[in-house]
């Protein structure tokens, strides 16, 4: 029997504020453990919570981002459950009036454009952390207890591991291009819980799901939902019963295991914060934060396709992050040729950042320098090879193009009088390949014209080399 999945993603967002999401102590990631810590953080008796009103513009940022209808009136509520890292015994969330509902999110997986219908988007405070100690047990850091939150959760419209990890994907980007979180999933600024059930497929019933939780990496989260499948089929193949539990991913295993069984609603026993008034939000304001909104990430990967002609693949690469965008914007103003600049932005400037581990922000090139360089290789000034050379002196140098070209003579031989002779020299000293070309092997051409490279050390002119060993060739073959 064929099986597919129904699964459904719970993303958790912490939002880039300053401060947190109920009192004034700082956000900053990585400061000494429980530095970052007061009262209200604690629950401690007498403390009150005053919400933080940069966390909801933020939050109502996302849910116009992601096509969502804003609630005028969303209400905070206590769910109930004791977790060592919470030091209340309970967490400021929203349950049955949430800030947002009923929004969708649209990406591409291998070509075909999918559509993830979003439940809800609200608001809530992270918990703290826990560091275990071995057999004497944890250590509790308060400094992420009250960091500001937006969880979004998804209808199950995904099928497979990787929609589920483009569409998380998808969402980060939103998230960076908006500038209300640094989407880190290694620091746990965002992660996601997955439900996930299985059905025979062509059937419209639900299995029984199961939930993974704390999945902070987009290798984990396909990894994770697919031995999760696998598991599930498994079971149900062999007459067993999936249980419905909450699972953690064990990344070095590569299994899941069972943590605790699932919890519902009533478990949590929701209900209204009483120390928060509900949350109002009228159309001026949503409409102030609209006009804040730049272009988005489908939009500027269509205006790419559409004004650069550029595939998709080229554009959605370009518009990874907004930076990287507006350098690609940047260099197409000085050298207008938009494939080659897109060529060498997604091959030579994408390798390097890879390889350094670093942004567009911190590139040695400055945009209008590398489309100066371009120019020289669209020019003929230097072959492309040479080209390549140059990039790397200016990485290494931080000198323009045009100093490193004219001091190290790079200039490429166009003139078929400097190169003739050379030529004539390169096939009087190849007889085996000329007499292979006579027979009517004419790939042996790129033999000679790499000994052309050789002996200019690549300023040759590709073409031209090209045509002048031809005529030559072809003249020794008529004179038989």
């Amino acid at each position: 029997m064929e099986y597919e999945a129904v699964i459904g993603l719970e993303v958790h967002a912490q939002l880039k504020t300053k401060t947190k999401l109920f009192c004034s102590c700082s956000t900053e990631f990585g400061a000494e453990p429980n530095t970052h810590g007061c009262p209200v953080c604690l629950g401690l008796p007498g403390s009150l919570p005053v919400l933080n009103e940069e966390a909801v513009n933020y939050a109502i940022k996302m849910a116009l981002a992601t096509n969502c209808r804003i609630n005028e009136t969303s209400i905070f509520a206590r769910k109930n459950y004791f977790y060592p890292d919470l030091p209340k015994g309970y967490q400021i969330s929203q349950y049955d009036k949430p800030l947002a509902e009923e929004g969708f999110v649209e990406f591409y997986v291998d070509g075909e454009k999918k559509r993830v219908r979003l439940i809800r988007i609200h608001i809530e405070e992270d918990a703290g952390k826990l560091k275990h100690e071995g057999s004497d047990g944890s250590l509790f850091d308060v400094n992420r207890a009250g960091t500001p939150l937006i969880e979004i959760v998804s209808y199950p419209d995904i099928r497979t591991p990787k929609e589920a990890s483009e569409y998380m994907k998808k969402l980060r980007q939103i998230l960076l291009y908006l500038g209300i979180s640094d989407g880190n999933m290694e620091e746990g600024s965002l992660r996601c819980d997955a439900n996930i059930s299985v059905r025979p497929k062509g059937t419209d019933k639900l299995g029984t799901k199961t939930e993974l939780k704390n999945l902070n990496s987009f290798r984990n989260l396909e990894k994770a939902i697919e031995y999760e499948i696998e598991r599930q089929i498994s079971l149900i193949e062999n007459g067993e019963k999936v249980v419905q539990e909450t699972r953690l991913w064990d990344p070095v295993k590569n299994v899941t295991r069972a943590m605790r069984s699932k919890e519902e609603a009533h478990d949590y026993r929701y209900f209204p914060e009483p120390d928060l008034v509900p949350l109002v939000v009228n159309e001026e304001w949503i409409s102030n934060i609209k006009e804040t909104i730049e272009e988005l990430p489908n939009e500027k990967i269509e205006r790419f396709m559409k004004d650069y002609n550029l595939s998709y693949y080229e554009a959605n690469l370009l518009c990874e992050t907004k930076e990287r965008a507006n350098y690609y914007e940047e260099v197409i103003k000085i050298h207008p040729d938009y494939k080659q600049v897109a060529n060498w932005m997604l091959v030579e400037v994408y390798r390097y950042l890879n390889d350094n581990n670093i942004e567009i922000k911190d590139f040695p090139i400055k945009p209008e320098d590398l489309g100066e360089l371009l120019k020289f290789i669209k020019d003929g000034k230097i072959t492309n090879n040479i080209g390549k050379k140059v990039f790397q002196k200016m990485i290494e140098t931080g000198k323009k193009a045009a100093q490193i070209i004219e001091e190290e003579g790079l200039v490429q031989i166009s003139d078929t009088s400097e190169l003739d002779a050379i030529a004539d020299e390169i096939i009087k000293n190849s007889p085996k390949q000329v007499e292979k070309y006579l027979k009517g092997n004419e790939k042996v051409l790129g033999y000679f014209i790499g000994q052309l490279m050789r002996e200019t050390k690549g300023k040759a002119n590709p073409q031209i080399a090209n045509q002048l060993f031809k005529k030559k060739l072809e003249e020794l073959k008529n004179n038989g």
